[in-house]
């Protein structure tokens, strides 16, 4: 990981969007920061599409979407539950967002009720474990928290893990919660589906044109493709667990973090072609 002061000030100019995980991220102690919130805003200002992708429940995203409310955040869509369900804006002005998923209502159905008795499969196979506390807002996947509310060890998220993989579900780990879902959802797949349903592009093409901000390890994937990757600091508890790393690091953590990468992206756009960052 290379320090964020080294991202070329070309690449930043030719930015399009901006994909960014939440919790950690975004979010400092649980909410997202003032200066967070105004990096949002200033971002959408400058013209640049700016898209959270989480793994918190659609349920609990909606708030932050919802036109006219006070908690409503800056953004063009929210991608919840790993990849598989999203909000978007409603392109008229005032009008609910509309939600998009990638599963029909009868596989949502039938994946909701194997979750049901999967759920209390690691209730009664590691004892002390517990869904989310943002459980009844899921749609999609099922989640256990081992560091929002509870505080559990290594060795109990990979009992945990063993449990859902053997049940045959897809696996993933943020730095809050680990996540388990029928379909093969991840915050990649998640990302190509809502740039090809809002505006019929491929992302694949255009990745030097886009950032992704994140911080934890179901956001590795994220790092993986994105040829503009940023790790907030406090990515470094998680480095030892990490295949995939960020190219670049901000200084600061979190929220502080998140506002970092937005002004260097900003900045770029101040500075005129012949400048050097």
């Amino acid at each position: 990981m290379q320090p964020l002061t080294h991202w070329p000030l070309q690449a930043r100019r030719a930015l399009v969007g901006v994909f960014t995980d939440i919790d950690d991220t975004l979010t400092t102690e649980g909410a997202i920061t003032p200066e967070a919130l105004q990096a949002l805003a200033d971002l959408k200002a400058a013209g640049l599409m700016v898209i959270p992708i989480t793994g918190r429940p659609i349920g609990w995203c909606e708030p932050f979407m919802t036109p006219g409310r006070n908690a409503a955040w800056p953004v063009d869509a929210m991608v919840a539950e790993n990849g598989a369900v999203a909000f978007a804006r409603n392109p008229h002005p005032g009008q609910p967002v509309v939600k998009r998923y990638q599963q029909d209502a009868a596989t949502r159905s039938a994946h909701q009720l194997r979750m049901r008795d999967i759920a209390a499969l690691v209730a009664a196979q590691v004892p002390g474990v517990a869904l989310s506390r943002d459980s009844a807002g899921r749609e999609t996947d099922i989640a256990f928290d081992y560091a929002e509310f509870a505080r559990h060890t290594p060795e109990t998220v990979a009992q945990v893990l063993a449990v859902l993989q053997r049940a045959g579900m897809h696996t993933a780990v943020s730095s809050i919660h680990i996540h388990g879902c029928f379909g093969d959802f991840n915050k990649w797949q998640g990302a190509n589906w809502i740039v090809r349903e809002l505006w019929g592009r491929d992302l694949t093409q255009e990745l030097d044109r886009w950032v992704f901000v994140g911080d934890s390890g179901n956001d590795q994937v994220m790092f993986q493709h994105f040829a503009h990757s940023v790790g907030v600091a406090n990515i470094a508890r998680f480095v030892p667990q990490l295949t995939h790393l960020p190219r670049y690091v901000a200084r600061s953590e979190r929220g502080a973090g998140f506002a970092e990468v937005a002004g260097a992206v900003l900045q770029s756009r101040l500075q005129g072609p012949g400048t050097s960052a």
